[in-house]
């Protein structure tokens, strides 16, 4: 991971910062830049190799033509033009035909043409015949394609094989195959159709013929040939019409007659009415008696003159007169008699006529009225059959028409709903391998493998390299990161890494272990931690280096620091201060003879395990440094017991003996995961500061570390990440060169 954190006196982060971020992932691929470039330019190179070999040894051919699909609806070919059809059901139309084209048994049938069983790439699978089939079928499965267009009216049908004539032979074998195979169903189809409507053209003749019998039947039953619905009338209702129309006549005159009968009754007793005087009058005989009265006068007038009144001429002829008016008065009552008498005889023999005329209407009326009857009853049953007979001829001739036109549909060429386009022509140029996807697909493919392996090897790596890592999995305050002596090689040159603080102080380690420091001055529990244990999962993570020189910097600070030599297995600080031989007395320590020391810097022969087992007091194992403020105990020999000194009582009693007398006591431990001394030696201390290197320290180890210590109820103060490298894109790279501009003048001054 990416060092790109400040270090401080933190405690665990929370599980969300182990998310990578842009910056992480930017630093993991500058680190393997040159990996990544690799394996690039191999990707490239074997993508150029494969596509060479691939065009001489084994090139691609594709072949491809179309077939044409007609819109899915049946065209009347008895009108011109034809429905239009939404596009996605045209298009629906040309994907089941591509599903068609391209389903197994469609496939099979292709297979068992003579021209595809020929070529060289049916040959190529093998003399058994149903594994050479199944592996055909698999192959065109795979390189045999019929896709249908989306905007278009086409089918693209192609094949992929190995050599260019046969490819096209193959397509066009199964454009071939298919048209054939949906002419041949459309026309089945059409002819089981026609096999049909000939049988329904059958029943529906039957059924017209039925219906004509039927009609037979109504008028034989009835006795009525014209049941016909026409715009003129029946006789039987002509008649009827006529019959009530006399009817109501003579009904009127009856009414009539029978008002004259009772006029004529008071008239012929009555007086004479001047109908019967016009009568009168016009009679001949009154006529002539009033002539002959007229002409008597006449006479009687001129007599009168010539006689006078008493001549018997005159008499005679007023008698004549007289007797003349007499007949003529008789004559009128007479006629006036015989005439009214005759008039309403007349009118009671007209009436009794009528009568028996208007009885003689009724009867032929009820007779024509029953026959209207019938006649309305034979034309319902007759309408319905006619409904029926019609009914039966309109679906006659509609199956007719459907056999014209299926008859018309069989001959057409655009039954089949397909068309064949052209044939497929041999390509001119391989269609695999393309050097235009091998050489950018070989330079991706090698990118992307590098960028995967990049992050697995990241991944892979379980060593606590940067302080995101004690975050991420060890979950306890990081107080200090000290870089690898190699990235501060101008200062720290030919030095002992246990003494670069004293001996290096400009240097960004001896800054380093001067934060740390700080760091575990502002813990929370510094307040309490005097006594501080130094110790490591493993031999060789540096926990003596980091014991000395946080000593060092304390001492730096005027504080005065007493560093012990806990681990008895492999003691280091006899080696780092060698013994001095004369000490005096205001140093505190007692003065040492020659025969204390085995030889000049070697181990003494009086130490802390020596001290812990009663055999010499303090003032035989403290000595000093060679720094003032600064002094040591060294391990001593091994004793047969190492754990439980380290956690007696006699070590608790020099701890707290010692605190009154140094500002800090900095014990440096054996390793917590090879002997049992360091558990010991944890409880009677102030806190423990556990040292992980970072070349060395696995994550696992580091957890197993912090575990045995929990487990006997120590105190880890926190840990310091030892022998940091800076990578690229990673926190120290930059600070390396930050430090080194900042520290430039005081350098400059100090030379």
């Amino acid at each position: 991971m990416v060092l790109n954190r400040q270090v401080g006196p933190v405690g665990p982060r929370p599980a969300g910062t182990a998310v990578l971020t842009p910056k992480d992932i930017f630093g993991i691929l500058r680190r393997h830049i040159l990996m990544i470039v690799s394996m690039t330019v191999l990707g490239l190179i074997i993508g150029g190799v494969s596509w060479y070999l691939l065009l001489k040894y084994y090139p691609k051919y594709t072949a491809q033509t179309t077939i044409k699909v007609l819109p899915p609806v049946e065209k009347d070919p008895t009108t011109i033009g034809g429905a239009q059809v939404a596009k996605d059901i045209q298009y629906g139309s040309r994907l089941s035909m591509a599903a068609i084209i391209k389903q197994q048994s469609t496939l099979e049938n292709l297979l068992k043409r003579d021209k595809v069983r020929e070529t060289k790439w049916f040959r190529s699978f093998g003399e058994i015949k149903d594994k050479r089939i199944t592996k055909a079928v698999r192959d065109l499965k795979k390189h045999f394609g019929a896709h249908a267009q989306r905007d278009g009216d086409y089918i693209a049908v192609s094949m992929t094989c190995g050599d260019k004539e046969e490819a096209a032979l193959i397509v066009n074998e199964m454009v071939t195959l298919f048209l054939a195979s949906q002419g041949r169903t459309k026309k089945e189809d059409i002819t089981a159709r026609l096999a049909g409507l000939a049988e329904q053209r059958i029943r529906v003749q039957r059924d017209v013929d039925s219906a004509e019998r039927a009609l037979d039947d109504v008028r034989k039953r009835w006795k009525i040939t014209d049941l016909e619905q026409r715009y003129f009338q029946n006789t039987i209702t002509l008649r009827l019409n006529d019959l009530e129309l006399q009817e109501n006549e003579l009904t009127l005159t009856i009414s009539q007659i029978q008002a004259s009968i009772g006029t004529l009754e008071r008239q012929a007793t009555g007086p004479i009415n001047e109908q019967v005087e016009d009568l009168i009058e016009n009679d001949p005989t009154v006529v002539m008696l009033t002539r002959q009265i007229v002409s008597l006068e006449a006479s009687l007038a001129g007599r009168l003159t010539k006689f006078g009144e008493n001549h018997r001429v005159v008499r005679e002829i007023q008698e004549q007169i007289n007797e003349t008016r007499d007949r003529r008065a008789s004559r009128r009552a007479e006629i006036a008699e015989q005439t009214r008498q005759a008039n309403f005889k007349n009118a009671q023999d007209q009436l009794i006529v009528l009568l028996n005329r208007l009885e003689q209407l009724k009867k032929m009326r009820q007779e024509a009225t029953a026959q209207k009857r019938d006649l309305d009853l034979a034309r319902v049953q007759y309408g319905q059959r006619v409904d029926i007979r019609d009914e039966r001829k309109q679906m006659l001739d509609s199956v007719k028409a459907q056999i014209e036109k299926l008859k018309m549909m069989y001959d057409d060429p655009e039954t089949p709903k397909v068309k064949f386009a052209g044939m497929a022509p041999a390509p001119l140029e391989v269609s695999s391998p393309k050097w235009k996807i091998y050489f950018p697909g070989g330079m991706m493919l090698g990118l992307m493998f590098g960028i995967g392996f990049a992050f697995l090897v990241e991944m892979l790596n379980d060593l606590v390299r940067t302080p995101r890592d004690v975050g991420r999995f060890l979950h306890i305050p990081l107080l200090g990161v000290i870089p690898d002596a190699a990235e501060d090689d101008q200062q720290t040159h030919g030095i002992d890494l246990s003494l670069i603080v004293r001996q290096a102080p400009y240097s960004i380690i001896s800054e380093s272990y001067r934060r740390f420091r700080t760091n575990l001055k502002l813990s929370s529990s510094s307040q309490s931690v005097k006594a501080v244990l130094v110790s490591s999962g493993a031999p060789g993570d540096g926990k003596t280096s980091v014991a000395v020189n946080l000593a060092t910097t304390f001492v730096a600070e005027s504080k005065k620091v007493l560093l012990i030599d806990a681990n008895f297995w492999r003691p280091g600080l006899h080696a780092i201060f060698p013994r001095q031989q004369v000490r005096g007395e205001g140093s505190g320590f007692a003065e040492e003879s020659q025969g204390e020391v085995s030889e000049a810097g070697g181990q003494s022969e009086f130490g802390l395990s020596t001290l812990l087992t009663g055999l010499c007091g303090y003032q035989e194992v403290i000595r000093s440094s060679g720094i003032e403020g600064f002094d040591i105990i060294d391990s001593g020999p091994l004793p047969a017991n190492p754990a439980e000194l380290l956690g007696s009582e006699q070590m608790k009693q020099l701890l707290k003996h010692q605190r009154a007398c140094y500002d800090y006591i900095i014990v440096d431990g054996p390793p917590v995961l090879l002997v049992s001394d360091v558990k010991t030696l944890a409880r009677v201390v102030d806190g423990t500061v556990l040292v992980f290197n970072a070349g060395a320290t696995r994550r696992g180890a580091a957890l197993r570390t912090i575990r045995e210590l929990r487990e006997v109820n120590a105190t880890i103060v926190g840990c310091v990440l030892f022998a940091v490298k800076a990578m690229k894109g990673g926190y120290f790279t930059e600070q390396f060169k930050s430090y080194q501009e900042y520290q430039k003048p005081q350098l400059a001054h100090s030379t």
